[in-house]
């Protein structure tokens, strides 16, 4: 475990080169954490901030799947300490508990041919503390410690969700992304409801149907299915 760090995904870029297998780098302290679309994320010490940093022989598309293993993985993590029933999953990348955001998953990747030369895996998990910074967010923070007699430590928590994530791997490179996807979808929030996804072009109001082969988010709206590969999502 790192003390401080700019970020536990900057740490992983400077380091990916130099690595020979998948690494986990987990930091007590951030002073620039960042979560999708370059967004502030607040870190309080006692929260999770870790990056998993490997060489997946696959090209971006491929790799960008990995955000639903991620999710899958987290969902079983958190499973251990809370009620299943009260966790989902929001597309494209939160972890919800009780309706509050717990968990948010970062992607990024490198590579100048069909394959990315390395991909990192950024998982932020609220464990002892409720971010207070965060207004007017459609989805408030909550964490782990609000359900818990004591907080959980980000070794223990990170020792359950590597083991996790090593089992979704597996899954994905035996049975492939449908195994993933449908696994994702049993915990996925709001499916079959009405929800609205903004792009940075429009937004997008219908029924969540399913995410497709891709990972896109699938709406039946007013003008028929409608896939989407990136937004945020409101419901």
């Amino acid at each position: 475990m790192l003390d401080t760090v700019d970020s536990t995904m900057a740490e992983a870029a400077r380091r990916a080169r130099h690595i020979n297998c998948p690494t986990w780098i987990i930091a007590q302290n951030q002073t620039a954490a960042r979560g999708r679309q370059g967004r502030r994320w607040e870190n309080p010490t006692g929260n999770l901030a870790a990056t998993l940093v490997y060489h997946p022989l696959c090209t971006p598309q491929v790799a960008a799947q990995r955000s639903f293993v991620a999710a899958n993985a987290l969902l079983e993590t958190l499973a251990l300490y809370v009620d299943r029933t009260k966790l989902s999953l929001k597309w494209p990348n939160d972890v919800l508990l009780s309706g509050g955001k717990i968990a948010g998953i970062l992607l990024e990747t490198s590579g100048h041919g069909p394959f990315v030369d390395w991909l990192s895996v950024g998982i932020g998990v609220n464990l002892a503390h409720t971010p207070e910074s965060v207004s007017g967010a459609a989805f408030p923070p909550v964490s782990l410690a609000e359900h818990l007699p004591e907080p959980v430590s980000p070794t223990e928590f990170l020792a359950y969700l590597a083991g996790a994530y090593a089992t979704q791997e597996m899954k994905l490179e035996k049975f492939g992304f449908d195994r993933i996807r449908r696994d994702w979808l049993k915990d996925a929030a709001r499916l079959g409801d009405t929800i609205t996804a903004r792009t940075n072009q429009q937004d997008y109001t219908g029924i969540f149907d399913t995410i497709d082969a891709d990972g896109n988010l699938v709406l039946i709206t007013a003008k028929g299915p409608q896939a989407i590969p990136a937004a945020d999502v409101y419901f």
